[in-house]
């Protein structure tokens, strides 16, 4: 006896898959049988492999250049023409001795001040003058008043030391003359001054080899065969579209179709999830992506996918 599987999402997921096309189908599937389950699969676009034949070269013609040909020959060139040049003689020096002045006599006015000196001096205070005097004798006085004897004595005059400055050359001005300083020194100076003179120069020549065209380049047309080449590629045969497409559901499902079909998707190389029998989000996400792989019609479980992945019902 069949074990039914619960598939509550199997129908209402594909119907949020399928996009809005342009082409409708029926209500209902037709030739449908029963015990059948079907879904409105997107069915995409098919492609063939085509091949033909396209001309990538057009016939024409090349010009093929024949070249010259050449020869080498030996010819003598003027490599400078003749002229002449200015030559300078270049000055002579000698050396000479001279006596220069380095400093011109100058007269000076130099301002004396006054000269004193201190002088000492007897000056005469009082002239030599006589006088009387009494004097004594060997007569002797006969009374008082007689015999009295008077000598005039002389009195010499009387001096004393002055000292005083007294000018001795007055305050003035006199001229002094400093004589020129003159150094003897020696320099280099012109003998002769520089000059120039006319020099000819001849002519030169070289022998040289240069190649000179014994026949010119000449061009000829070459016919040119148009090519083609086979190319394949990939040409639309159908549109994506929606068409009816069997599934599975509760009516034709056996109790391990799921985890058979976990167990194929695991060996394509598609992750499931866990093998459980269980059809959860993960396996959901696992036929998708391999029906896009495979280019199978999207939009649930279909019978179709079955048959591919090799899971029997």
């Amino acid at each position: 006896m069949k074990k039914l599987v619960q598939l509550p999402l199997l129908v209402a997921g594909a119907a949020f898959l399928l996009p809005a096309m342009a082409q409708e189908i029926g209500s209902y599937p037709p030739n449908a049988k029963p015990g059948e389950c079907y879904t409105k699969a997107l069915v995409p676009a098919s492609f063939e492999t085509k091949s033909e034949r396209v001309l990538i070269q057009e016939a024409g013609e090349r010009i093929e250049v024949i070249p010259a040909t050449y020869k080498r020959v030996k010819k003598r060139v003027l490599v400078q023409e003749p002229g002449e040049r200015l030559e300078v003689i270049p000055a002579t020096y000698k050396t000479v001795t001279e006596r220069v002045l380095v400093k011109p006599a100058v007269t000076k006015l130099i301002r004396s001040e006054p000269v004193y000196e201190t002088v000492t001096e007897r000056v005469l205070v009082a002239p030599a003058t006589t006088i009387w005097k009494p004097g004594t004798g060997a007569i002797t006085q006969v009374n008082n008043s007689t015999g009295e004897i008077m000598c005039l004595v002389e009195v010499p005059a009387k001096y004393k030391t002055v000292t005083r400055r007294v000018l001795k050359a007055p305050a003035g001005t006199t001229e002094r003359t400093e004589p020129a300083q003159y150094e003897t020194i020696t320099k280099k100076v012109v003998a002769t001054p520089p000059s120039t003179r006319s020099v000819s120069i001849p002519a030169k020549y070289n022998d040289i080899f240069v190649t000179e065209e014994v026949q010119p380049a000449t061009t000829r047309r070459i016919p040119i065969a148009e090519k083609y080449e086979t190319v394949t590629k990939r040409v639309q045969v159908s549109e994506e579209r929606l068409s009816w497409a069997p599934i599975l559901c509760q009516t034709n499902v056996s109790g391990n179709i799921i985890t058979e079909l976990q167990r194929a998707l695991r060996a394509k190389g598609y992750n499931p999830g866990p093998v459980d029998g269980v059809y959860g989000q993960e396996t959901r996400s696992a036929i998708s992506a391999y029906q896009r792989r495979q280019g199978l019609a999207r939009g649930g479980l279909t019978l179709e996918t079955l048959n591919s992945l090799g899971v029997s019902i």
